[in-house]
C-alpha cells in the first residue's frame, strides 16, 4: 500500500529501524520540520520530496538488507561507489529517495557524527541540523528557509536538549576554519533575506532570527583561535575551503 505522505513513510522507516536495533537519524529538511512548527507558514513552507538521515558506522552492514525488508531498492552504483560514506535507496512505491549517511556527515564540509546520535531519538542534534544547512556553499532559497525555521523555533544556548548548542559550533569551527569562513557567508545571506527580502513573515520574528544570528557569529568573534586557525584564516580565500559536491540524479 502507497504512503500518503512522505511524513508517514518517514516515521514507518524510523519505526522499522527501531525494531532492527539500527541507529537512524533524520537530517536535513524533514529534520528542521519535526523541530520547528513556523516551517508550515505559508511563507517559510516548502515542499519534501526527500528523506535525509545518518546511520552509525556500525549499522552500514546492515543497510540494504534493512532497507529491502521495508520495500525500497539500493542505487547499486552509487552505493558501490560511495558505500563507505553514503547510500542512496529507493522506495519501490512512492519513488522517494533516502540519502543515508554513514558515520559522519559530508558535503560540503564534513560534520563528524561519532558519538552524537543517541543525543535526540528522532533527529540528530539541533547544532548538527543547523550545521548541516549553514555548511552549503550554493544556498538556495529552500535551504535558507529551512533555516530560518531552525532559528526562528529553536534557542541558541548551551546544551544540546533544548538549544542549538553554540559550544558544538563554536568547537566545530574552530577545527575547520572552512566551515567557519562558509557559516559566516550563509549567515550575511539569511541576514540579506531577512531585511531585503519580501519574506511575508513578521517583524518581530525576523527580529528573533537575527537576533539569534547575532549570537552565534558574536561568540565566534569573541573566542580565542589556534595558531593553525590564524594561519589558514590569513590566507583566506584564495584557496579554496570547501568540498565540491556532485549533484545526485533521482
Amino acid at each position: 500500500m502507497v504512503k500518503s505522505t512522505i511524513f508517514e513513510e518517514m516515521d514507518e522507516l524510523l519505526n522499522a529501524a527501531r525494531r532492527e536495533n539500527i541507529q537512524i537519524r533524520l537530517i536535513g529538511g524533514l529534520a528542521i520540520k519535526y523541530h520547528s512548527p513556523s516551517a508550515e507558514a505559508s511563507s517559510l513552507k516548502r515542499s519534501y520530496p526527500d528523506i535525509d538521515v545518518v546511520v552509525d558506522k556500525k549499522g552500514k552492514n546492515k543497510l540494504t538488507a534493512f532497507f529491502s525488508s521495508v520495500g525500497y531498492a539500493p542505487d547499486k552504483t552509487f552505493n558501490l561507489l560511495n558505500g563507505d560514506r553514503r547510500q542512496i535507496f529507493i522506495n519501490n512505491e512512492t519513488g522517494h529517495r533516502v540519502d543515508v549517511f554513514v558515520g559522519d556527515f559530508e558535503m560540503c564540509h564534513k560534520l563528524p557524527m561519532s558519538n552524537r546520535l543517541a543525543h535526540h531519538p528522532v533527529t540528530v542534534p539541533l547544532a548538527e541540523l543547523f550545521l548541516s544547512k549553514i555548511q552549503i556553499i550554493e544556498l538556495n532559497r529552500k535551504d535558507a528557509l529551512d533555516i530560518i525555521s531552525l532559528l526562528l523555533d529553536n534557542e541558541v544556548g548551551f546544551n544540546d536538549e533544548t538549544n542549538i548548542n553554540l559550544d558544538r559550533i563554536v568547537r566545530l569551527c574552530l577545527k575547520d576554519w572552512g566551515l567557519y569562513k562558509t557559516l559566516i557567508i550563509n549567515l550575511a545571506k539569511i541576514e540579506m533575506i531577512l531585511l531585503e527580502d519580501e519574506l511575508e513573515i513578521p517583524q518581530e520574528q525576523k527580529g528573533v532570527v537575527l537576533h539569534r544570528i547575532n549570537a552565534i557569529r558574536s561568540l565566534l568573534d569573541r573566542v580565542n583561535k589556534p595558531i593553525l586557525w590564524k594561519m589558514r584564516n590569513s590566507v583566506g580565500t584564495r584557496i579554496r575551503w570547501y568540498a565540491e559536491v556532485e549533484e545526485v540524479d533521482r
